[in-house]
């Protein structure tokens, strides 16, 4: 009774797949984007099936009826053609004897390479001279499936890994206690109806959004601000305090680094690009978008022959916000300013106690 329930499900589901798009059920929605997204799936499978039709159901041995068949026997290599086969069927094993067109072949063995290699020489299958060729019995688990069949060269002294299709369809008539669908019909139908099936409907991932700069509640200007740089190998460093620029209420900073390897920095999606152009260290200006917390950025290094991103961890501090000359640069600038303003003046009072002294 079993068999015979399978083998009407197995029908109804060709008819089905094969009615005409005309008469095919309209889908809206999300089940009209599934549906079209198994379709896809089943298209893209029978592409990259080698062996047998797609949607093939295993037939075992409890399905056949006891004795010896000849049956159609598929293979994935050209170098392994089965001339002959015969499928002998007892209780609930089988049998296949597969007969080669040459003699390249002294064993076979039921698995893959690496069994085969791995098992003790005993386990191999010897073949039979036979006419022409070589002759093969193994035994058989399911037929409409692929099943592995390693086979050993004469001539390149290794192995070689195989598969093997039984068409069930080839069994005679009566032998099989359910009928089979023609799954030739059933790859047709279901790639004709995927060509009148409508694609699913795809939605655009959105852009990344740019870094928002921390608002902060101050005029818009420059200022210094304290910031610590965490992560990476910790042999880079960056200038701090460094400067804090204020533009619509909205904080950014440039940072001064150790290095002048680093060409570009990612905050969020944004890349930002090295500023510097003198060969000097890396410098760039990027949004703070966080105060008195880490804020996580990349910092790309050729320091090391091949680009690298390295992430690492900035956190700017509120409470030291204040006047830019706190910084380094800033300093350093106002140390030249006196400098050339005194070595100026040094220079008019020279010239004026030269003349004097004229």
């Amino acid at each position: 009774m079993g068999k015979r329930v399978l083998g009407v499900a197995v029908l109804l589901a060709l008819v089905l797949l094969s009615m005409p798009a005309a008469c095919a059920v309209t889908v809206i929605g999300s089940e009209n984007d599934d549906e079209a997204r198994r379709i896809a799936a089943a298209r893209a499978a029978m592409a990259a099936q080698t062996l047998g039709h797609y949607g093939m159901t295993p037939v075992y041995a409890r399905d056949i009826a006891d004795g010896q068949y000849p049956v159609s026997v598929e293979s994935d290599s050209p170098y392994f053609k089965i001339v002959r086969a015969l499928l002998t069927v007892e209780g609930d094993a089988m049998r296949l004897e597969i007969g080669l067109g040459s003699e390249s072949y002294s064993h076979v063995y039921p698995g893959d390479t690496a069994g085969a290699e791995a098992a003790a020489q005993a386990d191999w299958i010897c073949g039979e001279a036979k006419g022409d060729g070589t002759a093969f019995v193994i035994p058989v688990e399911a037929l409409n499936r692929p099943f592995e069949c390693a086979a050993y060269s004469k001539n390149r002294q290794r192995w070689y890994d195989r598969r093997l299709l039984i068409d069930a369809a080839s069994l005679p008539e009566g032998a099989l206690s359910f009928p089979l669908p023609d799954y030739a019909l059933v790859e047709k139908a279901l790639l004709n109806y995927a060509a009148d099936a409508p694609a699913p409907e795809t939605t655009a991932a959105p852009e990344p959004e740019a870094p928002r700069p921390a608002a902060i509640d101050l005029p818009d200007g420059e200022y210094s601000v304290e910031v610590n740089l965490a992560g990476g190998s910790g042999r880079a460093s960056v200038s701090s305090p460094t400067l804090l620029t204020v533009r619509e209420g909205r904080a950014w900073a440039r940072l001064l680094w150790s290095s002048a390897y680093y060409d570009y920095m990612l905050v969020g999606p944004t890349r930002y690009d090295n500023l510097t152009t003198d060969g000097g260290n890396s410098t760039f200006e990027i949004p703070v978008v966080a105060l008195d917390a880490a804020m996580p950025v990349v910092a790309d290094t050729t320091a090391m022959g091949d680009p690298v991103e390295i992430e690492y961890t900035l956190t700017f501090y509120r409470e030291s916000i204040a006047d830019k000359g706190r910084i380094p640069q800033e300093a350093a600038k106002k140390v030249l300013a006196i400098s050339g303003a005194i070595i100026a003046v040094g220079a008019v009072l020279n010239h004026f106690v030269k003349k004097r002294r004229r």
